[in-house]
């Protein structure tokens, strides 16, 4: 969008003397006191400068409120081109800005959603005690020396190869790898199926497209991987004092309920994320909308420091050919956020949905209670201008998620059929 601006020659001349009265305080011109050189003089020193100051000035001033007459609000900072500048004529500039675009209707109503199961099951709790049995565990050195199964722990060294050549700073020593944990590739876990100590193998395996370097993101590797130890797993017996041990519980029945809530509640926001993810698919397919190429820049550089930070948290490197190797894929996602972002705040100017001082209440309980923090701290937290507006932006975009499901047709599936659209 472009907005032009004339500001009158009054307004003008008036910030000039403004300007030259504060230079004339300031400079310090050979021949004369301070603060008593002649305008004429400071003009012929400084008179660049001084015009340079005067556009800026009046443009601050003036924009916001010919932004507010207009009614419009600028995505990204707005870019000016100044006419000729001239003392006692009238200044004329032109703004180019991004502005949101206009929309008159959302389809969001009848979206077809699949709701992942939120009920624990007896199998499901039965799974995370056996988790907490294998993590109390012992690891002890088999009476013979054995070839590894389901439920030993293999410390190795691997190297990681693409297309045969060796991929640098990507292998490691000393790993510890939990065979039939599900926490590995199923390729590795197969592939290390029988092997011994001191034993060498080449597996191939296909990396996850959520891999933390974005080079090896998808891609199919070999790892080449030399056993240096093996350990069986002792488990503990599952009774009353196995639940005095790992927490606060005094029988076993107390630890197995604990573990059900706590499964319960894992499972509902699991399929509430399910829920707003589907949401914003079906939104972006459903209404076409043109996007501020600003805004979608913005999203994608931050997602792109997400993937930055992900990698060093694994100690990876990532570089600058990384990311444009990925720049595409980051950048349809990014897309969809910022369409669907757009789009429910639509729907929440609509409905006139807001977010009151309740509302903030307790979002910050909400908050501190999946951190476990002090909803003192947590409100200090939040108590700057631009983490109050992130916090609303979160209570709002949930109000609007919610209003969505209610109108939504859900049924009850697996997370595979969630992740599918089925």
């Amino acid at each position: 969008m472009e907005l032009a601006v004339e500001v009158p020659a009054d307004a003008v001349a008036a910030e000039v003397d403004k300007a030259y009265a504060n230079l004339q305080k300031k400079a310090r011109v050979r021949g004369f006191r301070p603060g008593k050189a002649p305008r004429q003089v400071l003009a012929h020193l400084y008179g660049p400068q001084v015009t340079s100051d005067v556009v800026s000035a009046i443009v601050n001033d003036t924009l916001p409120k010919a932004l507010s007459e207009k009614q419009v609000q600028p995505v990204n900072q707005p870019q000016v081109e100044a006419g000729k500048f001239e003392p006692g004529v009238a200044l004329r500039y032109k703004a180019r800005f991004e502005v949101q675009p206009d929309i008159a209707e959302v389809v969001y109503e009848g979206l077809e959603l699949v709701r992942p199961p939120e009920t624990a099951t007896d199998a499901a709790v039965d799974e995370q005690l056996e988790l907490l049995r294998r993590q109390h565990a012992r690891l002890e050195a088999p009476e013979s020396a054995r070839a590894a199964q389901k439920g030993d722990v293999l410390t190795v060294d691997f190297k990681l190869l693409l297309a045969g050549q060796e991929i640098k700073d990507a292998g490691g020593e000393g790993v510890q790898l939990d065979l039939g944990s599900n926490q590995i590739l199923p390729e590795l876990d197969s592939g290390l199926a029988g092997i011994k100590v001191d034993g060498e193998v080449e597996i191939a395996a296909k990396l996850p497209e959520t891999h933390p370097r974005p080079d090896l993101a998808g891609q199919t590797v070999t790892f080449r991987v030399l056993v240096k130890d093996l350990k069986q797993r002792i488990l503990p017996t599952l009774d009353d004092e196995f639940a005095k041990d790992v927490g606060t519980f005094s029988t076993l029945v107390e630890l197995r309920a604990s573990v059900h809530t706590r499964l319960e509640k894992m499972l509902k926001d699991r399929a509430e994320s399910a829920l707003a993810e589907q949401i914003v698919e079906r939104l972006n397919e459903k209404n076409s909308l043109d996007l501020p190429p600003s805004l979608v820049e913005q999203q994608c550089r931050m997602m792109e420091m997400e993937i930055l930070q992900n990698a060093r948290r694994v100690g990876q490197r990532v570089t600058k050919e990384d990311f444009e190797k990925v720049h595409g894929r980051v950048h349809a996602d990014a897309e969809k956020k910022v369409r669907a972002g757009l789009l429910m705040a639509a729907v929440a100017r609509k409905l006139g949905l807001g977010v009151s001082d309740e509302d903030i209440q307790k979002g910050l309980e909400e908050l501190a209670a999946d951190s476990g923090k002090n909803v003192a701290k947590v409100r200090a937290e939040y108590n700057a201008p631009q983490q109050r507006q992130i916090l609303i932006g979160m209570i709002l975009e949930d109000k609007v998620l919610t209003v969505i499901e209610s109108k939504a047709n859900i049924r009850v599936g697996e997370a595979a059929e969630a992740a599918a659209g089925a």
